[in-house]
């Protein structure tokens, strides 16, 4: 092959490649997003291994090295980069984007190259004539002119699946976000409850001491000894239940937010209201409703319906198309230039019966629409039905916060006037029991109080959903 040849063949191939892909390829990769950091600092050794498929092999990685103590805004940093499911919602909001960006493809012709080197003889037995080599190239373009509405209807359809993905994506947080609450709250009342329960055994030590002192000194009875010993041994057995809660509640915790396998978690924050909802039950159901992604997510699964519908009838359409071809012919050494064509035409097709499989499709895809239309009304309802029920919660709480505020200094008052009178030797051993049980049961009914108060305002937030930031 001559170096003429040679640079015809280069010059056809550069012109072909620097016409058609730099601008296919630039409208269909968006910009990148921009990544922003977090303020909130978490340890690094509560960072998960990196590798989701590594697992731990021996006793010791996943024996526990130590305790962290973390806040609440902690924890939700760490369900915001570590929960798997936000991870698979994101890399499913990814998948989307690529399969827009496929659909978005039809809006470009289609370009093929094609070449070969043939070399080409009468066989081995038969030297009459010599062999030929030649080279052979085509340039295919192929795009289409008008699809019935189909190419349109598949790139809606993919922008609103797109559009699906993103709300799953904040419905995803936001669940997580209100997971990682509740379960913090859980850990919460786990502590208070082994801190209430470690002071209910303090306090059925003391009173045994107590009774033991007084039998000893001729003033009490067996009886009131053996009353207090049983005393201790349900406050020890209710201490130790309370220990293995916060086990549990610990492990759960640490489990949602991805932790390493070798740390353990508490919760630092103190045992106070989370703030006050400042709207009326009406203004909050409205702002749900506006608000909620699984509305919008309806609505976009309704559109899909429609541009498949669309996508279905289009096939009974008219399709037509532009088509684009370009041959190079040299054959090596036969004394001829290069030779070279081309051809460039409309087709167009329409088809007449199809057995009635497109209107079969579209019927189907009509059905799917007035499913996404129900969905959207019972979703609807259910959004309702959340933020009345937690709105109801909140204020009944509020109310059990204050009421069991004043009940835990009656409970007091009343331990330290008992034990006065025991000592004074006008009460009885029981009114001590009775007044600690009372005293244990108040400072759990508050610590219960509140955070069931700070459940309920974090499912109101959640039901109702602020979307300000975007």
């Amino acid at each position: 092959m001559n170096f003429s040849l040679l640079f015809v063949h280069s010059i056809w191939l550069t012109v072909a490649l620097t016409i058609f892909l730099p601008n296919a390829v630039s409208a269909a990769t968006p910009p990148k997003a921009q990544n922003s950091s977090s303020s909130i600092q978490v340890p690094d050794r509560l960072n998960p291994n990196p590798n989701p498929l590594q697992f731990p092999t021996k006793p010791e990685e996943v024996k526990i090295q130590g305790t962290v103590p973390i806040s609440l805004a902690q924890a939700l940093e760490l369900a915001k980069r570590n929960n798997r499911n936000l991870q698979v919602a994101i890399l499913q909001l990814e998948r989307s984007r690529s399969a827009l960006r496929e659909s978005q493809a039809a809006l470009f012709p289609t370009l093929g190259l094609n070449s070969s080197v043939t070399n080409s003889g009468n066989g081995f037995s038969n030297n009459s004539s010599q062999a030929s080599t030649s080279f052979n190239g085509s340039a295919q373009l192929n795009y289409n002119l008008y699809t019935s509405g189909n190419r349109q209807a598949a790139i809606r359809a993919s922008e609103e699946q797109l559009r699906i993905d993103e709300l799953n994506v904040e419905s995803q947080s936001l669940t997580i976000r209100l997971n990682a609450t509740t379960q913090y709250y859980d850990l919460q009342q786990a502590d208070q409850l082994v801190r209430i329960n470690r002071s209910a055994v303090e306090n059925a030590q003391a009173s045994l001491r107590d009774t033991q002192a007084r039998e000893q000194a001729g003033v009490g009875t067996r009886f009131d000894v053996l009353q207090a010993q049983v005393n201790l041994a349900n406050a020890q057995q209710q201490l130790t239940n309370a220990i293995s809660q916060q086990q549990i509640a610990r492990r759960q915790l640490a489990t949602s937010l991805s932790l390493s396998q070798s740390v353990e978690i508490s919760a630092s924050d103190p045992v106070q209201l989370a703030g006050l909802w400042p709207q009326t039950v009406e203004q909050s159901i409205v702002q749900a409703f506006q608000n909620r992604p699984e509305l919008q997510q309806f609505l976009g699964q309704r559109n899909i319906a429609e541009q498949q519908r669309r996508q279905a009838l289009s096939q009974l359409g008219p399709q037509i198309s532009l088509t684009g071809n370009y041959n190079l012919l040299d054959r090596y050494n036969d004394g001829v230039s290069v030779t070279d064509g081309y051809s460039a035409g409309i087709q167009g097709s329409l088809t007449l019966f199809d057995g009635g499989a497109a209107k079969a499709q579209a019927a189907q895809s009509k059905a799917n629409i007035a499913i996404a239309e129900n969905q959207f009304a019972t979703q609807r309802d259910q959004i309702r039905f959340d933020v009345e029920q937690y709105y109801a919660q909140l204020q009944s709480n509020l109310n059990n916060v204050q009421t069991s505020s004043v009940a835990l200094n009656q409970a007091r008052e009343a331990l330290t006037l008992a034990r006065l009178r025991f000592q004074a030797g006008v009460g009885t051993q029981t009114e001590v029991i009775a007044a600690e049980n009372d005293l244990t049961r108040a400072e759990g009914n508050r610590v219960t109080a509140i955070l069931d108060y700070n459940r309920a305002l974090a499912n109101l937030q959640r039901s109702v959903t602020s979307r300000a930031s975007r």
